[in-house]
């Protein structure tokens, strides 16, 4: 099934300048027999050779296969096998028994399996000819036998046609091999088995390496989703990223200012799985307007899936400036070429008090259109003495703006010249040596308002 779903969004529509998101990518995955039925018969060696240590891990390697299968068809251990797949046991000596025909209990499968007993010899025809007659040729289901043996044919005909018979009919077969007293020849689980045989055959000589071997094989039959996933996000250079979440599934790093990537080992790979990664950006571009969060964004994986992400937008709304306080008036002068010196006489200007000069800027919020805003702000100082000094108070009006909702409206310069006019101040130190405390206060209202006065007569 592969990856099922890919997104990637973000938590607001719009931003000031300079303002932050997040963004968020999203993967889910799921094995393919989830989507793809399939049904599979267990072809199970219970020969002479068996007996011991290789019985027992034999039998704990196939009910670890089945609960594989179990939960990777519902994503879900719930004792059923889901999604329309099934599974059967065949086990085989001097001749071949089916322990149970395609079924969905995983109960009766592992029951059967403990059941099983070791002594005889090793008929694979027959265990391959077992194996075939299970499969119901009018079901839509995939087809997959898979033959665990740990000698040589001993007892029966030759298995080789039989199971070419086998995989010309549609059924896949792998092999797992146990490295046995009687010996086994790769080459001929080579031959039995479905091409490619580097992902159709296993061969082991240690008993103890059986479990493994099965969970593995089950992993395979159930194809995982998607392993070794990466995936490269590079955001537009309108933005730089400012924080990455460690995801839920694998690792994230940063590869430069505005870009990041995502890795992840393996999703879906036993049932249907999700992952998710959150990171920060910040607009750092000096333009308002509808942009797009990313530049690119790549991912590959070991199955091949292709994956496509959103493209999300953010609206970029640029604040509204209102200077109440112009600049000085230049005096504009020129120098003529090949002149390397000049006089200038520029004018007459005033001192409007001595002392230093203080600036803010402040912000007013939710100011809705075509409403002008009263501002007034008042300064004032603390002295050595604990005393308050007035430094001023300026009164403006804003004007109104024309934006289709309320909005926040920057003000700035509001310039005021701080006096040195006390003699605790001038006897504190030197001027301009020394720390000044202040207070400011802002007041703001509407100045207009859609209130009309109802005047009204009265008739008698």
């Amino acid at each position: 099934m592969g990856i099922t779903n890919s997104n990637k969004q973000i938590n607001v529509s719009q931003i000031d300048c300079q303002g932050t998101l997040k963004v968020t990518l999203a993967l889910s995955a799921a094995p393919d027999i989830a989507s793809n039925p399939t049904d599979i018969v267990l072809v199970l060696d219970r020969s002479g050779s068996m007996s011991g240590s290789p019985l027992a891990n034999m039998k704990a390697g196939a009910k670890t296969f089945i609960d594989i299968i179990d939960e990777a068809t519902d994503s879900d251990q719930d004792g059923n096998i889901g999604s329309g797949s099934r599974i059967a046991i065949v086990s085989f000596a001097d001749s071949a028994t089916a322990n149970t025909h395609l079924i969905t209990s995983v109960a009766n499968l592992k029951s059967a399996v403990d059941s099983l007993d070791a002594g005889g010899l090793t008929n694979h025809g027959d265990a391959f000819s077992t194996a075939s007659q299970l499969f119901d040729p009018a079901s839509s289901n995939a087809r997959v036998m898979v033959m665990f043996t740990d000698g040589k044919t001993t007892a029966g005909p030759p298995p080789a046609p039989i199971a070419a018979a086998a995989r010309a009919s549609g059924i896949i077969i792998y092999c797992i091999g146990l490295i046995g007293s009687d010996g086994i020849d790769v080459n001929v689980l080579n031959d039995w088995a479905t091409d490619p045989d580097a992902s159709h055959v296993a061969v082991t000589p240690d008993d103890s390496d059986l479990e493994e071997l099965f969970k593995d094989l089950a992993a395979n039959i159930s194809k995982p989703g998607a392993t070794n996933i990466v995936i490269d996000e590079v955001v537009r250079p309108d933005f730089v990223i400012t924080q990455i979440n460690p995801p839920d599934k694998g690792t994230a790093q940063s590869t430069g200012q505005t870009s990041l990537q995502w890795k992840i080992p393996s999703l879906g790979v036993s049932g249907n799985e999700g992952a998710s990664l959150e990171f920060f950006i910040r607009h750092t571009g000096q333009t308002s307007g509808t942009k797009p969060v990313n530049q690119s964004i790549s991912y590959t994986d070991d199955e091949g899936n292709s994956v496509t992400f959103p493209q999300p937008q953010v609206n970029v709304d640029s604040p509204i400036i209102i200077t109440p306080e112009p600049c000085p008036v230049p005096v504009n002068f020129s120098m003529d070429s090949c002149q390397d010196s000049m006089t200038l006489d520029l004018g007459d200007t005033y001192l409007e008090s001595q002392g230093r000069i203080v600036q803010f800027d402040l912000t007013l919020k939710n100011i809705c259109p075509g409403k002008r805003t009263a501002l007034a702000v008042f300064l004032t100082e603390t002295d050595p003495a604990g005393n308050q000094l007035q430094r001023g108070m300026k009164a403006m009006t804003i004007p109104a703006h024309n934006a289709p909702g309320c909005r926040d409206l920057h003000v700035k310069c509001i310039k005021f010249i701080l006096p040195e006019d006390t003699d605790t101040l001038a006897a504190a130190a030197p001027t301009m040596c020394r720390r000044r405390n202040f207070q400011v206060r802002f007041f703001a209202h509407s100045i207009d308002t859609d209130f009309r006065c109802c005047e009204g007569t009265v008739s008698f």
